[in-house]
């Protein structure tokens, strides 16, 4: 049998829980999304924070696993720790939070028939005794996700660029224009997957043109749009070219 990946809505805010069964294809990295998981992975509790580019997984993080992804900017009030200081990192849950605390979660979560419900189970629980997130930072990642550019947020929300710049770096763990970037992939690569055209998509992201979204691609995912959808198994648009036409534009990401 191969390997399967499932996901469902959960019950904490706008999270996800999720399964993966199986290995991970060596071709399929995790890219960056803006939001930060609680994972069940080889009998251990650990946290990922947010990438700022693609996520190879080592052969220690490769296995079959649960998670529960939380939205951007979410996860530190629940975790206790600004998002900064966990970009880039997978790291244990009791590196985070006391080590007797993390040991009865860690036996609990080894009896569960449902993993990422247990993971769902822990995160209800911990955020009865937690800070809310910022309501604040809550509505800037909900205007970059609908592609307000960085300028209006910060003056829809009444913040100047330093200020919002240091409130991103604590709530989604890096500045708003790389949440930006990253969130307008992401609309991209969904438009992609459903079967529009390269260039549709890049235009309706919120790309300059297709050579826009296929640089974005390259850097912040590590690949081009045609070998993402090979290995995660999308046929994509079936009549586009990978390579766009130069078109003299200059990248404003």
């Amino acid at each position: 049998m191969g390997a399967r990946y499932e996901e469902r809505v959960s019950r904490f805010g706008n999270a996800v829980l999720w399964t993966w069964s199986g290995p991970r294809e060596p071709t399929r990295p995790v890219l960056p999304d803006g939001c930060m998981d609680l994972l069940w992975i080889g009998g251990r509790l650990m946290v990922a924070g947010p990438d700022s580019h693609a996520f190879a997984p080592t052969e220690a993080l490769s296995g079959s696993c649960a998670g529960i992804r939380f939205a951007p900017g979410t996860a530190p009030s629940l975790l206790g720790v600004p998002a900064d200081e966990l970009r880039d990192r997978r790291v244990p849950l009791d590196a985070l939070w006391p080590g007797s605390t993390v040991r009865g979660l860690t036996g609990r979560m080894g009896t569960a028939d449902d993993p990422a419900a247990a993971l769902e189970d822990i995160a209800l629980r911990r955020a009865v005794g937690a800070e809310a997130p910022d309501p604040l930072t809550a509505a800037v990642a909900a205007q970059l996700a609908r592609g307000r550019s960085v300028a209006s947020t910060a003056h829809t929300v009444g913040l100047g660029p330093r200020q919002l710049h240091r409130r991103s770096l604590a709530a989604f763990g890096y500045g708003p224009k790389t949440l930006a970037r990253i969130l307008r992939l992401q609309r991209a690569l969904a438009l992609v997957r459903a079967g529009t055209p390269y260039a549709e998509a890049a235009h309706t992201a919120g790309c300059t043109d297709q050579a826009h979204l296929a640089r974005e691609m390259r850097d912040l995912a590590g690949t081009t749009l045609g070998g993402h959808l090979a290995a995660t198994g999308h046929a994509g648009p079936a009549a586009n070219s990978e390579t766009a036409q130069p078109s003299g534009s200059r990248t404003t990401a």
